[in-house]
Formats: C-alpha cells, sequence, structure tokens
C-alpha cells in the first residue's frame, strides 16, 4: 500500500479509511503514535542523537580517513570559489 507522507514527511496510510482507523487507534491507545511533537520520526531522534560517534564506531580507520579527507576537500573548493 501506498504511504501519504505528512508535513514533516512522516508516513501515513494514502487510504481515508485506512487513515481513519490508524487514528482512532492512536486515540484509544491501542497503538502507540511514533511521531515525536514536533511530527519527528521518534526512532530517527533517537539514531540522530547518537550522532557521528555511533557512526564511526561501526567504520575502519581507513574508511574514516577517507571520508574525513573528501569532507577538507569539499571544505577546501567551497572557499576557492
Amino acid at each position: 500500500m501506498n504511504m501519504a507522507k505528512g508535513p514533516k514527511g512522516e508516513k501515513r496510510p494514502a487510504d481515508v479509511n485506512v487513515r481513519a482507523v490508524m487514528i482512532a487507534k492512536i486515540a484509544t491507545g491501542e497503538i502507540e503514535d511514533v511521531t515525536t511533537d514536533d511530527g519527528k520520526n521518534a526512532a530517527a531522534v533517537a539514531l540522530g542523537r547518537m550522532g557521528g560517534k555511533a557512526r564511526a564506531a561501526g567504520m575502519s580507520a581507513r574508511k574514516r580517513k577517507e571520508i574525513a579527507k573528501k569532507a577538507a576537500a569539499t571544505r577546501w573548493e567551497k572557499r576557492k570559489t
């Protein structure tokens, strides 16, 4: 089934009837709404809080070095123009 996206990019069912059932389930507490107060996905927010340290922990030193070199080159290229 296609998933519609809300104004903050959250996924919601595209079908009106399915969406109505979902809203009713959220209202009765049968399922939990997975978005935060500002409309963001709660799981994505939690991953974002872990930051680059969590990402870097899963990489080899060689891969981190490649990423750092690419980032530095991009920064210097922007300064030249």
